[in-house]
Order: structure tokens, then C-alpha cells, then sequence
């Protein structure tokens, strides 16, 4: 330790006719005696970090980010989504709706997209007409999100298509996103429940419908299938104000709920190398741990812990025979919201396997559409 030393003012030698010049001298004495024992404090005694509500706050404050600190939600509230629809390309029309080849910006990648507008006018439909006078006019929209398809053979025009008919045929506009690295979109397919490129992807899809100006920005909902029932749910923690959201058959949102179900996906193909995925995966759990309902990682990670935060509704679907994931999924997930104010319904349907086919599927897109028109209605 190193002594800092104060020499000491020899204050009786002063005059005793000078009050003034006395006072002086011992308030002089007093800081340097302070000043003093705040430098030995200061460089002896480690300072202790404040404590913090979330892993977002140590990381700004550490100079090594927390590892994966990108997959928790508040990290992904505090950053910024905008993007804007690129070029569109005449795809197809016909006298229901135009379908367009378009793309958008998301982390700086070209995300493809196929986009359907109804032919008409909003107001044929019941919405407000489109008037740059009027912050609710334009088409309600939906963010349309695929589930896992290899990404090497994803096209853009393939898939879905009986889905999209059915929704711009009752008057929203369907932005069919292909997710990073899908097709001939850029970027990497990372995967979805261990990654947050595709929520950020879809929220990215979501600012841009509402910076077209034939978009009623404030009527902007998500629509997302098996895989991309939990890029739906991290996406409505981010942003609650979300104002509906339908899940097919979704999968993954208390992250404990995959090691209890797991799931059957027979077509599942990893993207890039088996080893690149595998020392991911790895290299997470040997950083913060597996996932677990006390971890205060995976808490900031999973979407069931923001659910009391959600301003908009949902609606889930799943097929009692869905041999792909577990209907126990979705049941897990309802039996949370039961316990919030969320507005929410839930349908379960004895047949239609994963993709709710045959009479299941029609059922399932006429109550889609019910939904959607409920909240996204002005």
C-alpha cells in the first residue's frame, strides 16, 4: 500500500489576531484529508457492479457482450427494425388479387418476399378507403411466415398458396416472407428456436408493410406455421402492440416445452454443415446452460415470460394427429394465456395432420379469416 502523505499545517504558529486566514488553513486541511482517503479508497477497494433487471444492461456495460445475448428479448426490443418493400415484380393476376415478386431489407441482407394485394379497393371490403389524410386508411396486411422447409430447396412460389388465396381473397394484403437464406434470399438459414435472425427478419417484413403507403400501418398482423409459431411469439414480445397473430401448429415458446414434446420432423435437413450446426448448439448450451424455467437466460429468452406484456390477440390451431409436433405444444401455451388478459382461442381438430389438410383446412382458414377481420378492423 502506498502511503499518500499529508503534511500537516502547522496551525498554531498562526496569528491569533487573523480569524479569517485560520479558517482557511483548517478548511484546506479538512480536503486534503479527504481528498486523501478518497484516493486510497478509490485504488485499493474494487468497485462492485450495480445490479440489473435484465442481460441486456450487463452487456452494455461489460466490455464482452454476454454470449448469445442476441436471442433474449429485451436485447432484441432495444434495437431498431425498419425496411422498406423493394421493386415489385408482376408475378401473377387474376380477378381476385395481384401477386407481386418484391423484397425487403433486414441486417442489411435482400429478404424476398412474394406479395399479394386484393384487386379493388380497401372500402370494397369494409376498410377504410385509402386517403394519405387518414392514419387508419389502407389495407390491413399480414406478415406471412413459412414454416421449416429446406432452405436449399425453398422457392419462393411454391408452398402455401391455398393460404394466401384464401386471405387476399377476403381482403388483406399477404407478404409471403422467404427467411434469410432461403431461395434466393441472402444471408444464412440459421435455424429458428436457437437464433434470432428471423424474428428480426419477420419484425424487419412487418416495418416494411407499414411504410407502403396502400398499408393501414397500424392493422398489421402475423401469420406463422409450425417453425414460425415461436418466430411469431418471440416477435410478439418484442413489439406487444402486434395487434393479432394466427399459429398453425406452432412450436417452442417456454423452451422447456422442446425437451418434454420435441419434435418428428422427418424433412428436416441442416443448413450448412452438420458440424457448423452442431458446435453452435453446443458452443450455446456450454455457455449459458440447456434450456431451463429458472435460468436467467433462457427466461429472457423464452416468449411465455412477456405474455402479460401483449396489447393484441391469438389464435392457435393444431390437428389432434399432428405426428410432426406434439399438439401438447399448443395446449401448454393456451393454458399460460388462460392465465393472462390476452385475448385468445384455441381450435383443435381430429384430423388434418401437420398442414391442417382436407375439411380441417378450410375450417381452420374461414375462422383465420374471422379472426383477422375482428382485429385488424379499424
Amino acid at each position: 500500500m502506498v502511503d499518500i502523505p499529508v503534511e500537516p499545517i502547522p496551525i498554531a504558529t498562526l496569528p491569533p489576531d487573523d480569524p479569517k486566514k485560520r479558517s482557511r488553513v483548517i478548511l484546506l486541511s479538512v480536503v486534503v484529508v479527504l481528498l486523501g482517503i478518497f484516493l486510497l479508497l478509490f485504488r485499493f477497494i474494487p468497485l462492485q457492479p450495480s445490479s440489473s433487471p435484465s442481460l441486456l444492461s450487463k452487456t452494455v456495460s461489460s466490455p464482452t457482450p454476454f454470449p448469445f445475448v442476441e436471442m433474449t428479448i429485451p436485447y432484441l426490443r432495444a434495437r431498431s427494425y425498419t425496411s422498406s418493400l423493394g421493386q415489385r415484380e408482376l408475378y401473377s393476376q387474376g380477378s381476385s388479387y395481384t401477386s407481386y415478386l418484391s423484397s425487403y431489407t433486414s441486417d442489411g441482407l435482400k429478404v424476398n418476399g412474394l406479395l399479394t394485394i386484393p384487386t379493388g379497393k380497401p372500402e370494397d371490403y369494409g376498410w377504410p378507403a385509402s386517403n394519405a389524410l387518414r392514419s387508419n386508411a389502407g389495407w390491413p396486411a399480414i406478415v406471412f411466415i413459412h414454416g421449416y422447409l429446406s432452405p436449399t430447396l425453398y422457392v419462393t412460389t411454391e408452398r402455401y398458396n391455398d393460404y394466401v388465396d384464401y386471405l387476399a381473397r377476403n381482403g388483406f394484403v399477404v407478404f409471403k416472407i422467404d427467411l434469410r437464406g432461403h431461395g434466393e434470399s441472402e444471408g444464412q438459414a440459421g435455424g429458428g428456436y436457437f437464433g434470432s435472425d428471423y424474428v428480426v427478419d419477420a419484425l424487419n417484413a412487418r416495418a416494411a408493410l407499414q411504410s407502403a403507403d396502400f398499408v393501414n400501418k397500424d392493422k398489421v398482423g402475423l401469420w406463422g406455421h409450425s417453425m414460425a409459431g415461436n418466430i411469431v411469439m418471440r416477435s410478439l414480445a418484442v413489439k406487444p402492440e402486434i395487434p393479432a397473430a394466427v399459429i398453425w401448429a406452432g412450436a417452442v415458446y417456454s423452451y422447456t416445452d422442446q425437451r418434454k414434446y420435441g419434435i418428428n420432423d422427418q424433412s428436416y435437413r441442416p443448413s450448412g454443415t452438420p458440424t457448423q450446426q452442431n458446435r453452435r448448439r453446443s458452443d450455446l448450451f456450454q455457455k449459458v446452460g440447456s434450456p431451463s424455467a429458472t435460468s436467467p437466460f433462457w427466461r429472457e429468452v423464452a416468449p411465455t415470460n412477456y405474455l402479460a406484456d401483449l396489447k393484441g390477440a391469438i389464435e392457435v390451431h393444431h390437428a389432434l394427429d399432428d405426428t410432426v409436433v406434439n399438439i401438447g405444444y399448443s395446449r401448454d401455451l393456451v393454458t399460460l394465456l388462460d392465465q393472462t388478459t390476452v385475448p385468445h382461442e384455441f381450435y383443435t381438430y381430429p384430423s388434418g395432420g401437420h398442414n391442417l389438410e382436407g375439411a380441417s383446412f378450410t375450417l381452420a382458414m374461414q375462422r383465420t379469416v374471422e379472426f383477422f377481420k375482428k382485429y385488424l378492423s379499424p
